[in-house]
């Protein structure tokens, strides 16, 4: 007669198991948050870029100057008639969605029209000549349009997201970065 061996595993071998996998888990979670928010923060970038397009368009149609825009504020006191960028750009955008950053998590597009602020310092300039508190500095130097928070500080503090006069984007991680 032959005996069946039947294979178990003692209660500490499966403490040390779980134990094992949940170390494992604790590891891996906090770099599967930063490539989640480091993919929201590309397609942040990705709809600044959009942004930037349809500045260009804007200019051509508005004899090279740039729009007139106001930055709508997350406060009660804004006042309603002023221009902002989902008003003015909402022809060349295409989609107003455009505007929203996946990782707004503050509310702040649902608050505002956008979760982008403007750079009420180009207001109406000539494109091709834009000044800076009377200073001229070179497109790539200007930003246009950028995060209205941090919305990426996972990423680093302080990480915001930038489009610039030449159409360049960029994100800053301010000290203490990770890359």
């Amino acid at each position: 007669m032959q005996r069946s061996s039947a294979v178990a595993f003692s209660l500490i071998e499966l403490l040390v198991t779980i134990a094992i996998i949940a170390t494992l888990a604790a590891l891996i979670l906090p770099a599967l948050g930063r490539a989640k928010e480091s993919g929201r923060a590309t397609v942040c970038r990705s709809n600044l870029h959009q942004i930037g397009l349809a500045l260009q368009i804007y200019v051509g149609e508005n004899k090279n100057l740039m729009p007139t825009m106001y930055d709508q504020s997350t406060g009660t006191n804004f006042p309603t008639n002023l221009s902002t960028i989902d008003i003015v750009l909402s022809n060349q955008l295409g989609s107003l969605l455009v505007l929203y950053c996946p990782s707004d998590n503050a509310r702040i597009f649902q608050q505002t029209g956008s979760s982008y602020s403007w750079n009420l310092l180009v207001n109406g300039q000539d494109a091709d000549h834009l000044r800076i508190m009377a200073n001229a500095y070179p497109p790539t130097r200007i930003p246009l349009v950028f995060d209205k928070q941090s919305f990426h500080a996972v990423l680093g503090s302080n990480a915001v997201n930038y489009l610039y006069a030449d159409g360049h984007t960029k994100n800053f991680w301010v000290l203490g970065t990770k890359k």
